[in-house]
Formats: C-alpha cells, sequence, structure tokens
C-alpha cells in the first residue's frame, strides 16, 4: 500500500486531534470545525458538515461550557465520567473527518484503533491525575489540572492543524513514553516484598 504525504498528513491531524480529545471532548472538535471552515484542514467526503456555522457554534458553545464545568468542584468528577467514551467517540470522529484515501480496513482501523484508543488512553491518564490530585489536595489542585488539560487539549489540537506530520511523531513518542513508564511501574510492583 503507497501512503501519500496527504496521506501521512491526514493521519497526523486525525491522530492529534485524536488525541486532545482525550484532553478535553471538545476542543479539538473546535479547532477542526474552525480550521474546516478556512480551509486549512480538508474534510473526508460525507463530513462537510463539521465546517458549517452551526457546527462551529455547537462546538464553541460546548467547549465553554466543558471548560467552565471542569472548574467546579465536583461537577469535574461528574464530567469525568461522561467524558470517557465521549472522548472515545470524539477521538474517532475527528479521525473519521480526516482520513481520506485509505483502503477501508485500514481506514477503519485507524479511526477505532488509533483515534478511539488514542483518546481513551490520555482520557484515562487524566483521569487518574485528577484522582489523584483529589486524592492529594482533597481538590484544592483540581482547577490548576483543569486549565493545564485545557492547554494541552489546546495547543495539541493547533499543533496537529498547523504541523500534522510533527503531530504524528509525538503522538507515537508520546504513547511509547506512556508504555515505557506503565512497564517500569508495572516492574516496581512485581518487585517489591509483599
Amino acid at each position: 500500500m503507497d501512503f501519500s504525504a496527504d496521506t501521512i498528513a491526514a493521519l497526523g491531524i486525525g491522530l492529534g486531534l485524536a488525541a486532545a480529545c482525550g484532553f478535553r471532548v471538545f476542543v479539538p472538535l473546535l479547532v477542526l470545525s474552525l480550521a474546516a471552515r478556512y480551509d486549512i484542514v480538508p474534510l473526508a467526503a460525507g463530513w462537510a458538515w463539521v465546517g458549517t456555522t452551526p457546527a462551529v457554534l455547537a462546538f464553541g458553545t460546548a467547549t465553554i461550557l466543558e471548560a467552565f464545568g471542569y472548574f467546579i468542584p465536583w461537577i469535574d468528577h461528574a464530567l469525568d465520567t461522561v467524558a470517557t467514551p465521549a472522548a472515545v467517540v470524539a477521538g474517532m470522529v475527528t479521525s473519521a473527518s480526516v482520513l481520506t484515501d485509505l483502503p477501508p480496513l485500514v481506514r477503519w482501523t485507524a479511526i477505532i484503533v488509533g483515534g478511539g484508543g488514542l483518546a481513551a488512553l490520555v482520557q484515562s491518564s487524566t483521569v487518574a491525575l485528577r484522582a489523584g490530585s483529589t486524592l492529594t489536595t482533597g481538590g484544592l489542585a483540581n482547577p490548576v489540572v483543569a486549565a493545564a488539560e485545557l492547554g494541552g487539549s489546546a495547543v495539541t489540537s493547533v499543533f496537529a492543524v498547523l504541523l500534522p506530520l510533527a503531530a504524528l511523531v509525538a503522538v507515537v513518542l508520546g504513547v511509547l513514553l506512556l508504555f515505557g513508564v506503565a512497564r517500569r511501574v508495572a516492574k516496581r510492583r512485581r518487585q517489591k516484598p509483599a
């Protein structure tokens, strides 16, 4: 199978935005919608609605509500329970909307495993971080975590749209780093005497 530069760029955009969905569900959708609206990102067939004015307004409103919700104690945890499955769906939507020129098996594998999987991986990491913050600070540091997640989502989204090849490399390196850390933690747990 031949991967063109456009296909690799689309993978970078889709997977970068999917990873950003793990931080915040609607920020990457808003960035994608604006990028499509201003012809920065071409959309796959059937996904033109993502770049419409109603979509921009809907994603913008949802982004504002989600961002403020994470700064309110207890609501942030309620949002996490809803955000986990929503992040997976959003990761698949962002990937599906930009991936073109791929055989169906490869395209849907990239959408489900790549897009949905990356969003789930990042989202589960942020949920664990928020839980740790709540346990160690009684929730006092949760607004700092919320601000970092919001910033991470915005930066990752813009990075994916403007520098898709670099975003693709960053996503791969991030996943490898996360798996390396998880392996070390698991190894340390096995080595501790009971």
